[in-house]
C-alpha cells in the first residue's frame, strides 16, 4: 500500500510538472525571463513552507548541509537555467528528448553508488522502451531535428543535473522530513540563482519592477501563472514528489518523468490546439507499456 500511494504521488506530480510549460510559455509570451519565473516560483513556495515548517533550520551536520545546498543547485537554479538556455539555442524536441535522459543516467549512477537499489534486466528494458516512446511522443510526427551542438549539450547537462539531485536525494532523504528538506531546496535555489540574476540585469530590470505600464488583464494572467508554478507546482508538487521519492526509491520515482512529454501534448492539444498526429499517439502506447514494464518488481 506504501508503494501505491508513492505510485500515485509522482504520477500527480507528473501532471503538474507536465502543465508547467505550457504556463511558463503564457509568461514568457508576456515578457518574462526564465531565471525571473525561476525566481518568483521558488520565492514563493519557499515562503509558503517556512510559514507551515519552520522549527529546524540547519541540518545534524556541515556535510549534510552542503548536500541541501547541492539539492537546491542541481534540483533548481542550475537545471532550469540549463534547460531554458537549451531552449534559446534547440528545439523543444531536442531538448525535451534529452534532458528526459535523466531516468536512465539515473538508474546508472544509482548502480554504480547504490548496489541494492539496482533495476532488474526486464525493469532496464522496460525503460528504454518508455524512452523510445517518449522521443516519438516529442517527435509528434516531425522527422527532422535540426541539431545545435552547444544547445544538445546544455541540455543533456540539465539531464545531468537532476540525475544527481536525485543521487544526491537517495542519500539524505531518510535521515529528514520531506518538508525539511524540500524548504532547504527552496533557499539554495533562490539563493544561487541570484548572481546570475545580477549578471544578466534581471535583478535591475525584472518586468515587476520597470514600471512599465500593464494592463489589468496581463496583471491577471501573470499573477495566475505565478500562483500556479510557485503553490501547485513547486510548493505541492516537489513535497510530494521528495515524499514519493522516499517509498519508491530514487529510480523507480525518475521513471515518471518519462510521462512528462505526453501530459504537456496532450495538455497543448486541449489548450493551445496543438495537433497529436499518429506518431505521437504510438509513442503514447509505446511509453505507457514501457513504463508498466520498468516500474514491475
Amino acid at each position: 500500500m506504501k508503494n501505491l500511494y508513492g505510485h500515485i504521488g509522482a504520477l500527480i506530480v507528473t501532471f503538474v510538472w507536465g502543465a508547467t510549460f505550457v504556463s511558463s510559455k503564457i509568461l514568457l509570451n508576456n515578457g518574462m525571463t526564465p531565471d525571473e519565473i525561476f525566481f518568483l516560483r521558488f520565492l514563493l513556495a519557499y515562503i509558503c513552507l517556512a510559514l507551515l515548517s519552520h522549527n529546524r533550520l540547519w541540518a545534524n551536520n556541515w556535510k549534510d548541509e552542503l548536500t541541501l545546498c547541492g539539492l537546491g543547485i542541481m534540483g533548481g537554479s542550475l537545471y532550469f537555467l540549463l534547460e531554458n538556455i537549451a531552449l534559446t539555442m534547440s528545439t523543444a524536441a531536442e531538448v525535451c528528448i534529452l534532458v528526459c535522459t535523466c531516468p536512465l543516467i539515473t538508474a546508472l549512477l544509482i548502480a554504480i553508488f547504490y548496489k541494492e537499489e539496482q533495476l532488474s534486466r526486464k525493469q532496464m528494458v522496460g525503460s528504454f522502451v518508455a524512452f523510445a516512446g517518449m522521443i516519438l511522443v516529442v517527435l509528434n510526427g516531425q522527422l527532422v531535428l535540426k541539431l545545435n551542438p552547444l544547445g544538445d549539450i546544455l541540455a543533456f547537462a540539465a539531464s545531468m543535473a537532476w540525475a544527481i539531485y536525485s543521487l544526491l536525494m537517495r542519500r539524505i532523504m531518510n535521515r529528514y522530513e520531506p518538508d525539511f528538506i524540500t524548504r532547504k531546496i527552496f533557499f539554495y535555489g533562490v539563493m544561487t540563482i541570484l548572481p546570475y540574476m545580477w549578471y544578466s540585469g534581471s535583478i535591475s530590470e525584472n518586468i515587476l519592477l520597470s514600471g512599465t505600464p500593464l494592463s489589468g488583464e496581463t496583471i491577471a494572467v501573470i499573477a495566475g501563472n505565478i500562483l500556479f508554478l510557485g503553490l501547485i507546482a513547486s510548493f505541492g508538487a516537489f513535497l510530494l514528489w521528495n515524499w514519493a521519492m522516499r517509498r519508491l526509491g530514487a529510480v523507480k520515482c525518475t521513471n515518471y518523468v518519462y510521462l512528462q512529454p505526453m501530459v504537456t501534448i496532450i495538455i497543448g492539444f486541449l489548450v493551445l490546439d496543438e495537433k497529436i498526429t499518429v506518431m505521437g499517439l504510438c509513442g503514447m502506447l509505446i511509453l505507457t507499456a514501457g513504463m508498466i514494464r520498468a516500474l514491475r518488481k
